[in-house]
């Protein structure tokens, strides 16, 4: 069995320009450059075979073209009671949303089932522990929200292994497909 999601990377200027806001708030597990992508689907634990058979589908996905996606604000999951994650925002982009449409799609064809739900796509810059402080949570937002960066130009989507470990997962690219 193998762990799969398909992901954009990040030029590693902006990864850069992140790595320095990622301070300031006690109870963060801040991601490392090498973790900071905008995933585009999600597929779980899967079976080699499966695996190939998607690998062949997401060829399918990788058309229409380079585009770009800018990044625009932060904020974070959780409830009412208790963010859990951080992340950057990601200006709404239909031709993203058509990307990750087409990376959900190929799972379909290739028998995979993925979890439904509305495509939100950010970038997770930190997971919190469950002690950390709500208001220090919303103060690091506030002082980080008008965070924008340049276009990002996206010509190429990764296919990454994902393995847990007690340190985090650890993330491999095992593809990549040309737009």
């Amino acid at each position: 069995m193998i762990r799969l999601f398909t992901a954009l990377s990040v030029p590693d200027d902006v990864a850069e320009t992140l790595k320095r806001r990622q301070t300031g708030l006690p109870g963060a597990k801040w991601r490392g450059e090498d973790h900071l992508h905008i995933t585009l689907a999600f597929y779980g634990e899967i079976d080699e075979r499966r695996a190939d058979d998607l690998a062949a589908e997401l060829e399918r996905a990788a058309t229409g073209g380079a585009f770009e996606i800018e990044l625009q604000g932060v904020g974070a999951f959780g409830d009412a009671h208790r963010s859990h994650t951080i992340w950057a925002g990601v200006v709404p982009s239909k031709r993203l949303n058509v990307l990750a449409g087409r990376c959900r799609s190929a799972a379909e064809r290739a028998r995979i089932e993925i979890e439904r739900r509305e495509y939100r796509p950010h970038l997770t810059l930190a997971y919190l522990k469950p002690q950390t402080d709500p208001a220090r949570v919303g103060a690091w937002i506030t002082g980080h929200n008008l965070l924008h960066s340049p276009p990002i130009r996206i010509d190429r989507f990764g296919l990454y292994s994902s393995v847990l470990t007690s340190d985090g997962s650890q993330y491999q690219l095992e593809r990549e497909y040309l737009l």
